[in-house]
């Protein structure tokens, strides 16, 4: 009767066993997807550009594109140009470059 019972109790251990490594592989994988999706959010709302197009004056002229100052006082690069300085054109400027600005200096 010992035999039978150790046998029973094995098959209910061994059972166990798999179904909580098939949890522990659930919540693990949880955390993972979790984690790219936070990601992926951060991504999406805080970095990716948001461009629009705005009258900019030239500010320099330099090798990796021209600088420029938008209206409100904000220094971009708009990328390679053919202006002078203290021309004005229209040119992309990411948005999302004033709240950066903003967030790495608060006094202004």
């Amino acid at each position: 009767m010992p035999y039978l019972h150790n046998q029973f109790m094995s098959a209910i251990d061994g059972n166990t066993k798999k179904t909580s490594k098939n949890n522990s592989i659930f919540i693990v994988g949880g955390i993972i997807a979790a984690g790219a999706l936070l990601l992926f959010a951060y991504l999406m709302w805080y970095v990716a550009p948001a461009e629009n197009m705005e009258l900019v004056r030239i500010v320099a002229v330099t090798e990796s594109g021209c600088i420029a100052e938008t209206s409100d006082g904000f220094a971009v690069n708009i990328g390679e140009c053919r202006g002078e300085p203290n021309q004005y054109v229209m040119a992309p400027v990411d948005k999302k470059v004033r709240e950066r600005a903003a967030l790495m200096n608060p006094t202004t």
